[in-house]
């Protein structure tokens, strides 16, 4: 009865280990090309959402990995204490998926090599990573940054322009009189128009009429004296 009791509790140990949900497979795949992240968890789609990879001469480096290691709040020990948090770790030499603050360049290569997310996004995922286990979570980085760097500075495509309508016709008829010709014209010819008569302006004599002076008759001087003649003082 003891013996038989152990192995009995036994095997309800080992039942209740066989029916623990196993862990969630993570897949997080990196689209350079794109510059979009995707996340499954057990085959099914998740999130996806636009990311940051490196920029040219800092390459993400293609390939498969797992997550090495996580950090809630890192700061990068080569590029000047670079905030990085949440960082899911991927590769020995530093390459990390982590939130960042330059999220206007989120859809773009810009980093040193890391998989830049929104601190929102980075924040969920970090959580699902350690919630199901570094173990089962898979990174795959896939594509060229080149490519998401020639889509960006490629001209926009010309919108197409709407067809030339012709103007609409407008008809001003002016103020005016109307009447038939004469009783000779046929009735269905147009109509003969005549302008209102116009008021002619009335002008104001801007100056008073220019008298006329009469002439003004020289001074008559009496004749030069004499010689000899004295004059008083």
């Amino acid at each position: 009865m003891h013996y038989s009791g152990m192995f009995l509790a036994g095997g309800l140990a080992l039942a209740t280990l066989g029916t623990a949900p196993a862990a969630a497979a993570v897949l997080i795949t990196v689209d350079k090309s794109a510059q979009l992240v995707t996340i499954q968890v057990d085959g099914a789609t998740r999130w996806q959402w636009k990311v940051s990879t490196g920029r040219i001469g800092h390459d993400t480096p293609n390939g498969t990995y797992h997550a090495l290691w996580l950090d809630a709040d890192h700061h990068s020990k080569k590029y000047d204490d670079a905030p990085m948090p949440h960082a899911i770790f991927f590769t020995d030499l530093g390459h990390a998926l982590h939130g960042t603050f330059a999220t206007r360049q989120l859809g773009t290569p810009a980093s040193h090599g890391c998989v830049r997310l929104e601190p929102a996004n980075a924040t969920q995922l970090f959580a699902l990573v350690k919630q199901e286990g570094m173990r089962d979570t898979m990174i795959v980085i896939t594509g060229d940054a080149r490519e998401a760097i020639a889509r960006a500075h490629r001209p926009a495509a010309p919108a197409a322009t709407a067809a030339a309508r012709p103007p609409a016709q407008t008809t001003h008829i002016p103020a005016a009189t109307t009447a038939r010709n004469s009783a000779k014209d046929d009735l269905s010819a147009p109509l003969r128009l005549y302008p209102a008569p116009v008021a002619q302006p009335t002008y104001r004599q801007a100056f008073a009429p220019l008298s006329v002076t009469p002439p003004v008759a020289p001074p008559s001087y009496p004749p030069f004296p004499r010689p000899g003649t004295v004059f008083g003082d």
